[in-house]
């Protein structure tokens, strides 16, 4: 059976809203015989699709969270769909390697070595979480490429409010949390032509906690995970917000002109946080995000740094 089958058939029942289709009409439209039908929607279903049939009514889309391309939607480069691998962005770095173009998408259920910043693991529970990673080609310096990170947090937040209706918050440089819990982290790696200093490639991995709960996760990292919607159901599947947040990353290729747009959505400006640096951690008061996304704060004697890498977490509010 080939794929189109599979795909007219969704659009199909997704046009009709959420009401019985029959058989008949179906094989009609579709140009197929009723027995193709059958057979495409028993696939549909396969994969995770919630499909209703019933005698003399025919067929109707119920919802489910179904795991395929065509879930994802139209999409303008290759994609990599996978049951479960040890890092989406491993690869994604493999096939960057090997040529594939700016776009690809690299999807996957369940990440076996997921990786977090700074060689942390990223638990990634199977069916759980949006685990995917974005190839990008973008002709601009090395320098510059924590403006991806900075777009990529700002398409998370865009996808999840057009697909769930929800805002995200931004924790400098690429945590998103939800209801006071990280609910997505974001790791970007990159390869670079040294004689030049230009980018060769981008590799944007993100990882978004959508139906997990508490015990899906180490007891260390229970306490301050969290989720969209702990124990699901979730109002849209894991592919189609993958998709999403990929199309919104690629918008805002190569220009990443969001900085507004990331500062609004940041918490930390304002706060006093801990900064947790290469060689020394120290308390500070977090002051404004920078036109290059650095984030700018001021030590406890006065003097003031921007910071293009680290970690910071917040702290206590304080008298001054």
């Amino acid at each position: 059976m080939a794929v189109s089958t599979r795909q007219a058939l969704l659009q199909a029942l997704s046009a009709a809203g959420g009401s019985y289709v029959s058989g008949q009409q179906l094989a009609e439209t579709l140009g197929v015989s009723r027995a193709a039908v059958h057979k495409a929607a028993a696939a549909l279903t396969a994969q995770g699709y919630a499909l209703e049939a019933a005698p003399r009514r025919g067929y109707r889309l119920a919802g489910g969270d179904p795991f395929c391309a065509e879930a994802i939607g139209d999409y303008p480069a290759p994609i990599y769909l996978y049951d479960t691998l040890e890092s989406s962005n491993r690869t994604a770095k493999l096939l960057a390697l090997d040529g594939a173009p700016h776009g690809t998408l690299v999807l996957t259920a369940h990440q076996s070595a997921g990786r977090g910043r700074l060689g942390r693991r990223f638990e990634s529970p199977a069916g759980k979480g949006v685990y995917c990673s974005v190839l990008l080609r973008p002709e601009m310096p090395a320098a510059n490429a924590q403006t991806a990170t900075i777009s990529a947090a700002v398409a998370v937040c865009r996808a999840v409010k057009k697909l769930c209706g929800l805002e995200l918050a931004v924790k400098w440089v690429n945590d998103l949390y939800y209801q006071g819990r990280k609910v997505c982290g974001i790791l970007t790696e990159a390869g670079t032509d040294l004689e030049s200093g230009q980018l060769e490639w981008l590799v944007v991995g993100i990882g978004l906690n959508l139906t997990s709960t508490a015990a899906d996760w180490p007891e260390e990292l229970a306490r301050k995970a969290g989720s969209l919607y702990p124990g699901g159901p979730a109002p849209v599947s894991r592919a189609a917000l993958a998709g999403a947040i990929a199309r919104e990353l690629l918008a805002l290729c190569p220009a990443f002109d969001c900085l507004d747009e990331y500062r609004a959505q940041c918490f930390v400006p304002g706060h006093w946080v801990t900064v947790c640096a290469e060689t020394e951690t120290y308390a500070a008061k977090a002051l404004a995000i920078d036109e290059e996304g650095r984030l700018v704060i001021q030590r406890e004697n006065g003097r003031q740094e921007a910071l293009r890498c680290g970690e910071v977490t917040t702290r206590p509010a304080r008298t001054e």
